[in-house]
């Protein structure tokens, strides 16, 4: 096996695999390693779908809003799969005067970066969504904003980047980095040493143990977070749903299933020698959330629930930048449960960082530098 290449990219979710193919595009040679047995094991296959730009921190939306009016639409032509991107809007929910102030902060700053997002009322959140609850006071609007299937997409960026001569080799955990002569040249596996020019380490929180083996540390944490699907029902609406607390959220895929993630506030877990399991405390707290918001979904039957950990920086959004320290370096985490919308985005930027190019929108807000302390 040839153990070299121009960039090895370690992590195969939504983020390693689009960077891989867009710099396979460009002619680089890219070698991704992946510690599981699959592609996309993590949040990047299973999570809500969001394709969104509401709701965003503002320092996102540039890079975020790029990516919906020049990438998301032309997705299915460009990896040659449908990734079921559907561009039907976003409501963002609120039931309190608390929450419409809340909505109307983020729809305030969203606007002030130029994204057509405005306040409704009770009555035309009916208009647009008849099924929800009288419960509803309010929303954010989005029309831009929609959702697509997370695995499907992932996989297709796998697919393409692996025609292209992308190099992918799962069950390969990273253990270290190493330098020499002050440069990152070499990756650890637990099997094998690579090695690279460059080296973009994209792989959630353990991003931040890898990086701790050359002195870079990633200020993230840990959180759990769970999913669930329900069983087919009939087609009830299109739109992507939030809301303001953000406790739940979800859509209706294109075979109707309900896909819905959120947080109960007891997110107790237990630990097994299979890894993360979910328990049963907290799928019932989020169905009763979502039926104060949909009652016609009480009868719905869920099929599987699971549960995984994202990687919230302290910041709220993610470290996408080379490393100064280190040259060779470069980082792409701490996506806070935003990175499957930003993903291809995020994938085309990077590949231009790494290949010395100026990406087409600034990228100064996600720079690791950062976090450093100001004299």
């Amino acid at each position: 096996m040839n153990r070299t290449a121009d960039v090895i990219i370690v992590g195969g979710g939504i983020i390693g695999n689009a960077t891989a193919y867009y710099l396979a595009k460009k002619g680089r040679k890219v070698i991704v390693l992946e510690g599981s047995d699959n592609i996309g094991n993590g949040g990047s296959s299973r999570n809500g779908g969001g394709v969104r730009q509401s709701g965003r921190d503002p320092r996102e939306l540039p890079m975020v809003m790029w990516g919906i009016q020049n990438l998301w639409p032309h997705l299915n032509e460009e990896l040659d799969a449908d990734v079921e991107y559907t561009q039907k809007g976003n409501l963002r929910l609120g039931k309190t005067p608390a929450h419409l102030k809340i909505l109307q902060g983020l729809t305030d700053r969203a606007t002030a970066c130029g994204l057509d997002v405005k306040m409704i009322d009770a009555q035309e959140v009916k208009q647009i969504n008849p099924y929800l609850s009288d419960e509803v006071i309010g929303a954010s609007w989005c029309p831009t904003d929609g959702h697509a299937n997370p695995m499907k997409t992932t996989l297709a960026y796998y697919r393409k980047a692996r025609q292209l001569g992308a190099c992918f080799i799962t069950g390969e955990k990273v253990v270290g980095l190493q330098k020499n002569g002050g440069k990152l040249r070499r990756v650890i596996t637990e099997q094998n040493t690579y090695e690279a020019e460059k080296v973009l380490v994209a792989a959630g929180y353990e991003s931040r143990f890898i990086t701790k083996t050359v002195g870079i540390d990633i200020p993230m944490i840990k959180q759990k977070m769970q999913c669930l699907v329900t069983e087919a029902e009939p087609k009830m609406f299109d739109q992507m749903l939030g809301t303001a607390e953000a406790d739940f959220y979800g859509h209706q895929s294109h075979h109707g299933s309900f896909v819905f993630g959120g947080s109960s506030g007891q997110e107790g877990y237990e630990l097994s020698k299979d890894g993360l399991i979910s328990n049963s405390i907290n799928v019932p707290c989020i169905c009763r959330g979502i039926l104060k918001y949909f009652p016609d979904l009480s009868k719905a039957k869920i099929v599987r629930s699971w549960t995984g950990w994202i990687d919230p920086c302290v910041d709220g959004i993610p470290v996408m930048s080379r490393v100064e320290e280190v040259p060779g370096l470069y980082l792409a985490a701490g996506f806070t449960g935003h990175g499957f919308g930003i993903g291809p985005a995020a994938g085309y930027h990077l590949a231009q960082l790494i290949c010395d190019e100026t990406p087409v929108t600034d990228m100064q807000a996600y720079r690791y530098d950062r976090f450093k302390a100001k004299i």
